[in-house]
């Protein structure tokens, strides 16, 4: 396939580790829970290892020595609570929303329990609010990324072809749904995983980051 330039009405776009840097959330919540079930705070690797396993279903009884159920409860409701002042716009997005919002319709999908208000607040904050047509979170499911369900909702409410649409996000559940609804993958090395575990999933593009998506798309 000719990678160069594509042509697409329609782009999908994750939030965390693909337009957000949401490290300084992912540690102060691995922080507070750690505390709550009387556990030092762990170290970088371990405190970013959670949300990896998390978003992919996986056990973490390793990091929170069996006291998951509480750790979670605590980790998440503070994670939420951390976004709205730990997390930061990656480099040059705005400049690449504009880019990419001139060239197809945009929308915005999230893994996050919260309602598509609180998003539309938060991006409205960072100033990229304006771009995006539609957002899905994960109360607006009721199966999140991997399943196809998202996009499907977002190509109903953008009026597209799911083969006129891409995915781009850092994670292989981003790129699992949109295999799944027949879309094109795009993964992105800004987040939370490595070349390697992207690659596994077999993404039709790999890149260092978003901001490098206008120049292959028409």
């Amino acid at each position: 396939m000719n990678f160069n330039r594509w042509k697409t009405k329609g782009i999908f776009l994750d939030l965390d580790g693909t337009i957000v840097d949401s490290t300084g959330a992912y540690i102060e919540a691995a922080r507070i829970a750690s505390h709550a079930i009387g556990k030092k705070t762990p170290q970088i690797k371990a405190a970013l290892e959670i949300p990896r396993r998390v978003e992919q279903g996986l056990s973490i009884d390793d990091l929170t020595e069996g006291n998951t159920k509480k750790f979670l409860s605590v980790y998440l409701e503070a994670y939420y609570s951390s976004t709205e002042t730990k997390t930061k716009l990656l480099p040059n997005i705005s400049a690449t929303l504009e880019a990419l919002s001139g060239k197809s319709k945009l929308a915005l999908i999230t893994m996050r329990h919260v309602s598509n208000q609180v998003i539309f607040k938060e991006l409205d904050c960072f100033g990229i609010a304006k771009y995006f047509t539609h957002i899905v979170t994960a109360l607006d499911t009721s199966k999140p990324k991997p399943s196809p369900e998202a996009l499907v909702q977002c190509v109903k409410a953008l009026d597209l072809e799911m083969c006129d649409c891409i995915i781009a996000g850092d994670s292989v559940n981003d790129v699992r749904a949109g295999k799944e609804a027949g879309a094109r993958t795009v993964a992105l090395l800004s987040g939370l995983f490595q070349r390697d575990e992207l690659a596994k999933e077999c993404p039709d593009l790999i890149l260092p980051d978003v901001s490098v998506l206008p120049k292959f798309i028409e």
